[in-house]
């Protein structure tokens, strides 16, 4: 056995040759004295640059005495002729000393022994992070050099590490070796089996250190401490707009391109966004996979179920500044915001009247194509608005969801209960511009009017004579039936 008479005198590691030192003595130091005259990559030991360069020439001077397969590093040889010598264990002849785990590879050891001693000797030398084994700061060096050495032979595509290019070639192959053992449900990848079973345990082991919300997942848990931060890494090329999430970002981009790649295979719709298309997917579906826990009602959409849920507990987080006016949710907000802007984006092609939403201009659009999508599935009825739907439904149910909470008299829409209400409150909304007598209801204001304007647009069809009100014509009516339809 030689002596080891050589000592580092910073950590005092032995070496038997003077060189083994020098080399040693690098680690600390960081110094790389040899460097590839091809991409200028640098190196601390000239073996090191000498297996580098073979990923320029394509050199793989070790060969398997087995199989004749080749290799540019003398370990990947090694490691691939166990393969051979031991086809059904892998002789595992290195223990830790710790937990007793045993490895094939010393190297293995070395890097499982570091997770006992938390050592991080590999600092990446542009930014500083550390590392416990070398590979793990090779893989972390390409987010600066941009390096992508694994190509995928089907798409061409170009990764950074070969675990992500093996993961990337499965979805050519549909290939997912990965099984959950509690509902069978397969995966392509390892790492998406772990997130999974989670839901099963319920383990949520990231957790932010601000608010101490828990996440399944990491990245998860990234996204989420951005909303603390308000960092905004990702930035359109474009026009600069920043965003938090790199999809956010990618799904910008397409408002720049007009791209729209997911197209539903029923009616041919395109996307811009894939979570877009599953939930108009829905609509041929008729799916609600998201049920209220207070009354069952289901939703398709998530965010419809988490709007729903406030009105149970009258949570009402979306404030107006203007009028500082409470709203369940955003998207009410928005709509009530252009009552202060006045903005009115939205034009009719045929008539030009203008609209503040997009789904107001769509139902005045049925006024000029008489298009009436919606039909009462008991006398088939035929509607040009969902909510006249809706309401109509009501007279077969006789159902009265709405009820005064002075009186509690109940209706069947909203409108009447409203109109109702003024019979307690006294308010008079609707104002006559000639004589600014004042009425509870619109169609009275519209009545009382042609008083000034002697306006007859009512027309008996037996005598012609006319009346300012579909009511005096109905009265008139009955003395040509002779029908006394009030009895003491």
């Amino acid at each position: 056995m030689k002596h080891k008479l050589y000592s580092c005198h910073i950590c005092c590691k032995e070496f038997s040759h003077k060189r083994n030192l020098i080399s040693h003595y690098r680690t600390h130091t960081n110094e790389k004295p040899y460097s590839c005259d091809v991409c200028l990559k640098q190196f601390s030991e000239k073996g090191n640059l000498k297996i580098h360069y073979r990923t320029h020439t394509n050199e793989k001077p070790h060969s398997c005495g087995v199989c004749s397969k080749e290799f540019s590093h003398k370990s990947h040889l090694n490691r691939h002729c166990r393969i051979h010598t031991s086809i059904h264990t892998i002789e595992k002849s290195y223990s830790c000393d710790v937990c007793h785990k045993q490895f094939s590879r010393k190297s293995f050891l070395n890097r499982h022994h570091r997770t006992h001693t938390n050592e991080k000797p590999y600092s990446c030398d542009v930014c500083q992070k550390v590392y416990s084994d070398k590979d793990s700061l090779n893989v972390h060096y390409r987010t600066h050099t941009k390096e992508k050495p694994y190509s995928c032979d089907v798409c061409h595509k170009q990764f950074s590490r070969k675990s992500i290019l093996n993961r990337h070639h499965r979805t050519h192959t549909n290939e997912k070796p990965y099984s959950c053992d509690v509902c069978q449900k397969v995966y392509s990848d390892k790492c998406s089996l772990n997130v999974h079973y989670r839901t099963h345990t319920n383990e949520k082991p990231y957790s932010c250190s601000v608010c101490h919300k828990e996440f399944f997942r990491k990245g998860n848990l990234n996204r989420h401490y951005r909303t603390h931060t308000k960092e905004k890494p990702y930035s359109c090329s474009v026009c600069y707009k920043e965003f938090s999430e790199k999809s956010y970002l990618n799904r910008h981009n397409r408002t720049h391109t007009n791209e729209n790649p997911y197209s539903c295979d029923v009616c041919h719709k395109q996307f811009s966004v894939k979570g877009h298309l599953k939930i108009h997917y829905r609509t041929h579906t008729n799916e609600k996979p998201y049920s209220c826990g207070v009354c069952s009602k289901e939703f398709s959409h998530k965010s419809c179920l988490n709007s729903h849920y406030r009105t149970h507990t009258n949570e009402k987080p979306y404030s107006c500044d203007v009028c500082c006016k409470d709203f369940y949710d955003k998207k009410h907000l928005n709509r009530h915001c252009r009552i202060h802007t006045s903005e009115k984006s939205n034009s009719c092609d045929v008539c030009h009247k203008q609209f503040s939403r997009k789904d107001h201009l769509k139902s005045h659009y049925r006024t000029h194509t008489n298009e009436k999508p919606y039909s009462c599935d008991v006398c088939h009825k035929q509607f040009s608005l969902k909510s006249n739907l809706n309401r109509h439904l009501r007279t077969h149910t006789n159902e009265k969801p709405y009820s005064c909470d002075v009186c509690q008299k109940e209706y069947s829409d909203t409108g009447s209960l409203k109109v109702h209400y003024r019979n307690h409150t006294n308010e008079k909304p609707y104002t006559c511009d000639v004589c600014h007598k004042q009425f509870s209801l619109k169609i009275t204001l519209n009545q009382h009017h042609r008083t000034h304007t002697e306006e007859m647009p009512y027309s008996c069809d037996v005598c012609q004579e006319e009346y300012s009100s579909k009511l005096g014509l109905n009265v008139h009516y009955h003395t040509h039936t002779k029908e006394k339809p009030y009895s003491w």
